[in-house]
């Protein structure tokens, strides 16, 4: 039986690893044990180390509860603290100094990197994702390699492995970097095992803090690849192959029989639309309950987790749930029932998961089952069918528009992604809106090969489509970051027609609206402007005075700019866009002899500092502004004196 470590980069993403769910059915299959781990690494190092100094004490001591002290035993190995020890009262134990020579040990090993020289870990699989998260990946495999037996058994894959497999071996020394999918026999071990076809182990997703947005989803796809190649894109190297169709029914029954079922339906596929079997994957997906009709009902989550903990299926991963689903309860009951419970809960040791135990567990908490199910959810709700990496408009036909008017699809996802696109784009909303459906979703790429004004065009598209048409679109400008070249690594790069402050600027104004943006055109129309002039407008205007339009609006500053900004020759007007384009003002005292232009740069030296410093003027100023706002808001004038 070998250890094996699943790694996902402490990195912002919406979805699991998909990737990493099928590998650690894989090794769970070859009877490894496996944990996976996404978050802070030196947290995971202490975590692994108390583990193991708590297994030893177990062994040393049988007779005390060491997991219910975890918690001090990890604060002692941390901060090397004598006063804890008392805290742990080895006293008490007749194997008082075999205790603290244990716990001593695991203390140094700690601080003196004994983990070096003693390492568990047989096999580290690290998944990647885009390329401008190269430094956490790269962290990431470093710090494997401080953990694994034999560097040849890291692995890493994803896509960042699959577009510049080469540069993350020459960053980091190792020589396993995936490309592409394991849909091979024998790829990580010598079997028959295809991994790409296993299902996936959801039971892993419980082992850790972090929160996927989507959550309650079965993840998977109907189809892989795609026949575009389009430029931007990496899914020609990861799923260079189009495969019609794959089938999904037996996942989705594999799922329902382990972990329970899932509310929605979450399908990565990268052109569904181009599969010839379209016809009988709508069929499909309307087979395993998802219809305009099936309502989804949440089943009894600790049933399961504690079925599941007593097969032994993820014993870290369930322990955890199930103290996160004992807390929930409690919020629910009330009176003398909550004390009760929560006592109970206490005295177990059940109100953590670091200190919680299997045997505790299912001791203790199946009495409890009759008390969840009688509080938990069971409001009957609408599931939704998400072909999330979105379907391509030139090929949403009539006939297709009416399949997938038959499933509960919300939203469809239409790319957007250029201008040249718009007949298509306008035909297939309007197609789809023709059979009923009526929420819809885009990425709108930019920073591409695109002009800055395309994308306003685009969005004000989407917008009066909402307001003519009484449909719902919502828009998520994306900027692009380039898979190749001098700028993968990061997220500076700048399209052709595109500039500093214009980049800048877009995104000061999509923080606003929280990177989206719906239906409302006055709400449009303020953040973007009325028109192109304005947007253009908008694009140079000191990035303070966008963050807090409307305060320098109403105090006549932004006019002030404004006009300074109108009122430049050709020839000053020429050099002023020079320099904001590049978005960089330290050296503007060098032009304090050119009046005109200088009186339009000192705006653009106007910083968040100054807002934020409660003794600068303009603070102040933002300080009556706030006040007389709130005060019109809710129809209070105040006593306000002049600042």
């Amino acid at each position: 039986m070998r250890n094996v470590l699943l790694l996902e980069p402490n990195y912002k993403n919406k979805y699991p690893p998909i990737g990493l769910m099928k590998l650690a059915t894989y090794h769970k299959m070859l009877g490894d044990n496996v944990v996976f781990y996404k978050g802070e690494l030196k947290d995971f190092l202490i975590n692994h180390i108390t583990n193991k100094c708590v297994t030893k004490l177990e062994k040393i001591d049988k007779s005390i509860n060491w997991k219910s002290k975890f918690l001090l035993i990890q604060e002692y190995i941390r901060k090397r603290n004598k006063s804890l020890i008392d805290d742990l009262k080895f006293s008490e134990s007749k194997y008082e100094l075999l205790l603290i020579n244990a716990l001593n040990y695991y203390k140094d090993f700690y601080w003196k990197k004994g983990y070096l020289s003693e390492k568990h870990w047989d096999r580290i699989c690290i998944t990647s994702l885009f390329t401008f998260y190269w430094d956490i990946t790269i962290k990431t495999i470093q710090f494997s390699k401080d953990l694994v037996k034999n560097e040849n058994e890291i692995w890493v894959g994803g896509v960042m492995a699959s577009v510049i497999p080469d540069e993350i071996k020459k960053a980091t020394g190792i020589k396993n970097v995936h490309i592409g999918l394991l849909d091979k026999k024998g790829v990580l071990d010598n079997n028959d095992i295809i991994i790409d076809e296993l299902p996936l182990d959801y039971s892993i997703l419980e082992e850790i803090d972090y929160k996927y947005p989507e959550n309650n989803a079965y993840y998977g796809y109907t189809t892989r690849g795609c026949i575009r190649k389009c430029k931007f894109c990496a899914v020609p190297i990861i799923e260079p192959k189009f495969v019609k169709k794959v089938e999904l029914s037996s996942k989705i029954n594999g799922v329902n029989k382990i972990y329970g079922e899932k509310r929605n339906l979450l399908l990565l596929d990268n052109n569904v639309l181009a599969s010839p079997s379209f016809s009988e994957i709508i069929s499909e997906i309307q087979e395993n309950g998802f219809d305009k009709k099936n309502k989804f009902i949440e089943p009894n989550q600790l049933e399961i987790s504690i079925n599941n903990l007593k097969a032994g299926i993820n014993d870290n991963g369930y322990v955890r749930k199930i103290v996160i689903l004992l807390n929930e309860l409690i919020n629910k009951l009330k009176g003398t029932q909550k004390q009760d419970i929560y006592n109970l809960i206490l005295d177990n040791n059940l109100n953590k998961p670091e200190t919680a135990t299997k045997s505790t567990i299912l001791k203790i908490v199946p009495d409890l089952l009759p008390v969840f199910e009688k509080y938990r959810n069971k409001v009957p709700k609408q599931r939704y069918v998400d072909f999330n990496q979105g379907v391509d408009a030139r090929l949403l036909t009539d006939e297709k528009a009416k399949l997938l008017s038959k499933i509960p699809i919300r939203p469809l996802r239409i790319a957007f992604d250029s201008m040249d696109y718009e007949e298509y784009y306008l035909s297939a909303i309007l197609r789809a809106k023709k059979y009923g459906i009526k929420h819809f979703s885009n990425y709108l790429l930019y920073n591409f090969e695109d002009k800055p004004i395309e994308l306003y065009q685009r969005l004000k598209i989407n917008v009066e489509l909402c307001d003519k048409y009484k449909i719902d679109i919502y828009s998520f400008p994306m900027k692009f970051h380039p898979i190749f070249g001098d700028y993968h690594l990061n997220r500076n790069f700048i399209g052709t027609y595109w500039n500093r402050k214009f980049i800048r600027a877009v995104q000061v104004i999509l923080n606003a609206t929280k990177g989206k943006i719906g239906k409302g055109k006055s709400f449009f129309y303020k953040a973007f402007g009325t028109d192109e002039e304005e947007f253009n407008k908008l694009l140079y205007m000191p990035e303070t005075y966008l963050l807090f339009r409307f305060f320098f609006e109403k105090e006549g500053i932004t006019e002030e700019w404004w006009n300074s900004f109108k009122n430049l020759t050709s020839i000053e007007l020429k050099k002023a866009k020079q320099i904001i384009e590049h978005n960089d003002f330290k050296s503007i005292e060098e032009y304090k002899s050119q009046k005109s232009l200088y009186a339009v740069l000192k705006h653009y030296t106007v910083s968040r500092d100054q807002i934020a410093d409660s003794n600068s003027e303009l603070s102040k100023l933002k300080a009556k502004f706030d006040k007389l706002e709130k005060a019109e808001k809710y129809g209070v004038i105040e006593n306000i004196e002049c600042m």
